[in-house]
């Protein structure tokens, strides 16, 4: 029984019904493609075309790769067009590409190991041009990059094709939830919130090539239900001064659910603030560049300075997926100049204020 060449394996093996449907075909048809080897003798290209062969009994015939080339690329071509592969799976291929990539490089150009120097249309990366072969998106292959060194495991299931990364990611930081400390015990007059929304009509995984412009919050941190932000609103309540100020921040498509929050947390709402973020975002409706800052209120808690701010605010949004310009924290600042502060579901330290949630150190 001939040998798997090691490259070969970039490649998941057939197993199930699809497998079943080739072993049928070739024992009606007989084998129709040849079975590449490399010069070693081990089979490079039609593992599954071999596996088939023997257990219906059919002999199967080879021919020997020249050696012309690079035997990444070939490989893949050979296997591209004819595997139903997802972008997810063409992503991990591409991942467990780049050290043969790198290897072809060095060897054909002695101490020059950089593969970004060798493939000038990688973009300064590797893993352009690794995805551009693979045909697959550069995003998916640092996700898959992340899972390699963090999830192996979910990443084997990605390239199975049981699971997609964006599913994978999601399982993953369901992995990471840390349980959220104990609510302080102190009274606050402002808060700041940034809820970790749950959104009910996002992408669920089934088209890979909706998500690659539409980017599920869950697969970035946990979020909560409508239903689990009101259940915190007791607790709420209990931290908040008979007369205080509510921050909330929230996108259009949860404008009309957040305030089942605001009113589950003792407060109504009066007005808002507009962040553009210069930058547009993929909607379902539109191109989305503007989140909201809702100002609610407990008992009668207006502003401490007489400033008028402007509501709309343009400030380029960040690369840190959520994450809020601290203009707007300073805006808080100026606007309440007294008081106990606190930012619920916060993701670092700020002075001045105290914090709860899973992220801060």
């Amino acid at each position: 029984m001939k040998e798997f060449h090691r490259i070969s394996n970039l490649f998941p093996l057939m197993e199930g019904a699809e497998f079943e449907e080739l072993k049928q075909d070739i024992a009606a048809n007989g084998l129709r493609e040849a079975i590449w080897l490399h010069p070693d003798g081990s089979i490079l290209d039609g593992r599954n075309r071999y596996r088939a062969c023997l257990e219906v009994g059919i002999e199967p015939h080879f021919r020997t790769w020249d050696e012309k080339g690079s035997l990444v690329t070939f490989i893949l071509s050979m296997n591209l067009h004819r595997r139903h592969l997802t972008s997810s799976q063409r992503a991990v291929i591409a991942l467990e590409t780049l050290p043969f990539l790198e290897k072809e490089a060095k060897e054909r150009q002695g101490t020059r190991t950089d593969i970004t120097e060798i493939f000038p249309e990688s973009s300064g990366e590797a893993r352009h041009y690794a995805a551009q072969i693979a045909q697959t998106n550069p995003r998916y292959v640092s996700d898959a990059k992340k899972l390699q060194r963090d999830a192996p495991d979910l990443l084997a299931e990605v390239k199975s094709g049981n699971k997609t990364l964006p599913q994978a990611k999601r399982e993953y930081v369901k992995r990471q939830r840390k349980e959220s400390p104990p609510l302080p015990s102190s009274k606050y007059r402002v808060l700041y919130a940034d809820p970790p929304w749950g959104y009910s009509n996002t992408w669920s995984g089934g088209d890979e090539g909706f998500s690659d412009r539409w980017t599920s919050a869950q697969t970035h941190y946990p979020t909560m239900t409508i239903a689990e932000l009101c259940d915190i609103g007791p607790r709420i309540k209990d931290i908040t001064e008979d007369n205080a100020v509510l921050f909330l921040w929230v996108t259009s498509p949860m404008l009309e659910e957040c305030f089942e929050v605001v009113n589950a947390w003792g407060f109504k709402y009066k007005t808002s603030f507009v962040w553009d973020k210069v930058g547009h975002n993929f909607g379902h409706y539109n191109s989305v560049r503007h989140e909201f800052l809702l100002i609610c209120t407990k008992g009668s808690c207006t502003p401490d300075s007489d400033t008028l701010i402007d509501s709309v605010q343009s400030i380029k949004k960040s690369k840190v997926h959520s994450e809020k310009p601290e203009e707007f924290r300073t805006i808080i600042d100026t606007l309440y100049t007294h008081g106990k502060k606190l930012e619920l579901f916060a993701r670092a330290d700020a002075e001045g204020w105290e914090t709860w949630g899973n992220e801060p150190s």
